[in-house]
């Protein structure tokens, strides 16, 4: 891997972790593209996903010293409640991830066709939102369940994940700004999981081609339009302009599946 599909990858990787279009996706349509295998760059996977996770914890900073502050206080508070709603939805993910692991990885065998097929459905959800009542709503115990089974159906790549979140929450009737600040929180540490499985008993020195400049590149790419991919994300949300993202999601899936022909 060369700096420039590095920069590239890494710009997919930041925007497209936060917008509703499928971050897996985007990245087997790019790794396509440019025929670069994740399968044989694991530290660039780790590093790039690193940066979105890095870039989350500086958008959210004071939300969650504040969650962690209430939390050792040891009480039954607001924050305590909050924490316990985001294990809850960490749960489905959990599972799918531990019983169903080598299913999940045959789908990132670069199949356009599946990949095109899932952004049509990642479309669909983010169009349905636009007929969701607005009830203002919390999250409850129950909705972050729902919410966090929807975050396992998005490991499929083409499914977006903050996609399927936010729009489920939003079909749930929880209030917009909320939902879109629990769907970013939730899914720190599953990702951090992920990447600390896939780093167990991987011998880098030959599982990775990336020499370091590509993948301090790829980190900064990766950081710099994920801190503001996020904070875009979080203003679309309240403005309820998720209808353009479906057309877009749309657009690409049809473009997907007609390349794969």
């Amino acid at each position: 891997m060369n700096w420039l599909e590095a920069l590239i990858l890494g710009l997919i990787q930041g925007l497209t972790e936060f917008l509703p279009v499928s971050s897996s996706g985007h990245l087997e349509l790019g790794k396509h593209i440019l025929g670069v295998e994740f399968s044989e760059n694991l530290t660039f996977t780790v590093v790039v996903h690193g940066a979105t996770v890095l870039s989350t914890i500086i958008v959210f900073w004071k939300t969650i010293t504040e969650l962690f502050r209430d939390f050792f206080a040891f009480k039954w508070n607001e924050s305590t409640k909050y924490i316990v709603k985001i294990f809850i939805s960490m749960i489905p993910v959990l599972i799918i991830g531990l019983l169903f692991e080598e299913q999940i990885e045959s789908m990132f065998s670069g199949n356009i066709l599946f990949v095109g097929l899932m952004l049509i459905i990642t479309a669909l959800l983010l169009a349905f939102t636009y007929y969701a009542k607005d009830r203002q709503k919390e999250i409850s115990y129950k909705d972050s369940l729902v919410i966090g089974i929807a975050q396992a159906i998005a490991v499929i790549p083409g499914i977006s994940r903050s996609g399927a979140t936010i729009a489920t929450g939003l079909y749930l009737g929880n209030k917009k700004e909320h939902i879109a600040r629990f769907s970013f929180l939730m899914v720190l540490i599953p990702i951090i999981g992920a990447n600390l499985m896939s780093l167990k008993g991987t011998d880098f020195s030959q599982s990775s081609s990336v020499s370091v400049v590509p993948l301090i590149i790829g980190f900064i790419a990766a950081f710099v339009t994920g801190l503001l991919a996020c904070r875009w994300m979080i203003n679309i949300v309240k403005r309820g302009k998720l209808i353009y993202f479906a057309v877009y999601c749309f657009i690409i899936g049809l473009i997907a599946i007609l390349f794969s022909f």
